[in-house]
């Protein structure tokens, strides 16, 4: 089938990419489309440039004329800056201090009509910072370290930098418990790794997941699986989970073909009744995981993704794409009846996960590993139940090993 879409070295329309503004100023995910675009700061810019380019390269703010758009840097110049740079820092070091410098906003002789008509004749975002830098009367008694911070506070504003990077399981997770923590039920990136760990995910397993932080854990193990065995997402009510996430990982179709869901009653008919609750909760975390906020965000147009579809150009490894999600096959359903998982991951912070894994531990075969991710936990009734309104740790996991008794055959 080719290069694999998450081994790729080069972005393609269609993919998606972890936009990092500033140095982690600001992080966006976004779909690369003709009509996708990004806005910084009161402008948006068109993402067009970023597509066939490497992950990891970096882009700055460029004014044309058509106005201001993303032009990519190239790695020398990054790197003879930065030289030029240290030794101003270096050779100019003595005596200064900030004693003497008042701040009342008169040491800059530069007014914003001087800026406007610096970009109408095409000037350069770092040309902007040289000659604020340059007009400045107070910058030369700075001390370098003030300098810097001068520097770098005005390329911000004027030459914002963006740097395109790969969405991976670990970036996906550091974005998410950033901004919006309860997205991912507070799963930190340390105790999602642990969680992969515990629960045994290896290649070719079967892995089954309740996955109610919005397709984080679903994404993680069909990574970590890289095309093999199956993840199967179970759903304990009619409404599957929201598996948001999972299409920003950009997963090829045979990883796609490998995520699966299947409701309980699938596996275990009759119990499917009593969770009427748990239908509601999973119709409204799929609306409240939907990501549509700025700084994370999911940039898609509808348009934009038609007109690729007619032009052709899109990677011929998605232009086919197959639906990360799909209802499993009666075969593969009879198959983990008999067989069983060889692992199991609960993250459902807003459940019962003891009634959970009561009803699926009988799916899982002998010496099989799981695996329950909770924000808080309480080990005995009434006790040790540290339920506060902070994120500072990074949950609970409990694990085990589904053991059968020489007696009686139970686990």
């Amino acid at each position: 089938m080719g290069e694999s879409n998450q081994t790729s070295r080069l972005t393609w329309e269609g993919c998606s990419v972890l936009l990092d503004i500033n140095d982690g100023e600001r992080l966006v995910f976004a779909r690369l489309s003709p009509a996708a675009t990004l806005k910084i700061g009161k402008k948006n810019f068109s993402l067009q440039p970023i597509v066939g380019c490497p992950f990891g390269s970096s882009f700055r703010v460029d004014n044309g004329k058509d106005g201001p758009y993303l032009s990519r840097v190239v790695p020398s110049e990054e790197e003879g800056g930065n030289n030029v740079q240290e030794e101003e820092n270096v050779t100019g070091e003595e005596l200064r201090d900030n004693r003497a410098l008042v701040d009342n906003n008169t040491a800059q002789s530069l007014t914003g009509e001087d800026i406007d008509e610096m970009r109408r004749q095409g000037a350069t975002g770092e040309q902007i910072v040289e000659a604020l830098i340059a007009n400045s009367t107070t910058f030369e008694n700075k001390t370098s370290f003030s300098q810097e911070k001068y520097r770098l506070r005005k390329q911000k504003k004027y030459a914002p930098k963006v740097l395109v990077r790969r969405p991976f399981v670990r970036s996906i997770c550091d974005a998410y418990f950033r901004k919006y923590p309860a997205r991912i039920g507070c799963l930190r990136s340390d105790s999602l790794a642990l969680l992969l760990s515990m629960a045994n995910v290896t290649a070719h397993s079967d892995v089954l997941v309740v996955d109610m932080v919005g397709g984080i854990v679903t994404g993680a193990v069909a990574e970590r699986l890289g095309g093999t065995g199956y993840v199967c997402n179970m759903h304990l009510g009619v409404t599957p989970h929201s598996l948001e996430i999972v299409r920003i990982f950009n997963f090829n179709n045979d990883t796609c073909k490998r995520i699966v869901r299947c409701c309980l009653n699938d596996l275990c008919p009759g119990q499917n009744g009593s969770h009427v609750q748990n239908e509601n909760m999973a119709s409204d975390s799929g609306n409240q995981l939907d990501v549509t906020e700025e700084d994370v965000s999911l940039e898609e147009n509808k348009t934009s993704v038609d007109t690729s579809n007619k032009t052709g150009k899109r990677d011929p490894t998605t232009c086919k794409a197959i639906k990360a999600g799909e209802v499993a096959s009666e075969e593969l359903i009879d198959s983990w009846k008999e067989k069983g998982f060889s692992s199991l991951i609960i993250a459902a912070p807003e459940q019962d996960v003891w009634g959970i894994l009561q009803k699926l531990l009988p799916h899982l075969s002998y010496s099989a590993s799981f695996a329950i991710y909770h924000q808080y936990l309480q080990v005995l009734p009434s006790r040790t139940h540290p339920h506060m309104q902070m994120s500072a740790f990074g949950g609970y996991i409990l694990s085990g090993t589904k053991i059968c008794t020489s007696e009686s055959g139970a686990q």
